[in-house]
């Protein structure tokens, strides 16, 4: 019989240590670049409930501003919901990429435009009741159009938008892509 090796050995593919696999975590699928674990969680009572963890590598977000104010969004059709979504773009760390490196391949891939600069607007967890991901906001300025670099899987079409219409969109549930809500209204509160 082969020698096995506990899931916290496996080599770990997130950027931040704490957010890697841990001992007493259950593998139930090692992805491409992700793992799927059960973790034991102990509550306040002292027992131990068990909780099914996604352990991702990490993300990173782009809020890809024109010199005249207008932001680029995306419109990304996403298999795990069935529908096109309005979004910044975005994308998921490669093991050992720095974020700033994802930041720039993610908006040249999706949108074509490459930035002269990219400025971190912080970090947040994307949902850390079941996901480990940790996103990597960046604006991204002095933008220059070029083409898309999708990959064969994505269904992407690039838009430029007004506050006006991004504020309206968001009031009315059209822009339901809740990393993109937050950084957009974190942004504007950033600016006044």
């Amino acid at each position: 019989m082969a020698d096995t090796v506990a899931p916290w050995q496996l080599p770990q593919r997130t950027l931040d240590p704490k957010l890697a696999l841990v001992p007493g975590d259950e593998l139930i699928l090692r992805g491409p670049r992700m793992d799927f674990v059960i973790r034991k969680v102990p509550t306040r009572s002292g027992q131990e409930k068990l909780r099914e963890v996604v352990v991702h590598p990490g993300a990173v977000l782009i809020l890809p501003v024109l010199d005249d104010g207008r932001i680029v969004l995306i419109r990304s059709t996403r298999h795990t919901v069935h529908e096109a979504l309005w979004e910044l773009p975005a994308g998921t760390l490669e093991t050992g990429e720095d974020p700033v490196g994802c930041a720039a391949r993610e908006l040249t891939e999706e949108t074509g435009y490459r930035a002269a600069n990219l400025t971190s607007l912080g970090w947040f967890f994307t949902s850390p009741g079941v996901l480990t991901e940790k996103m990597y906001v960046f604006l991204a300025t002095g933008l220059v159009a070029g083409r898309q670099e999708l990959e064969d899987n994505e269904c992407i079409e690039v838009h430029v938008l007004s506050w006006e219409v991004l504020r309206r969109m968001i009031a009315e549930n059209l822009i339901v892509d809740a990393k993109t809500v937050a950084t957009l209204l974190k942004y504007e509160m950033m600016r006044v």
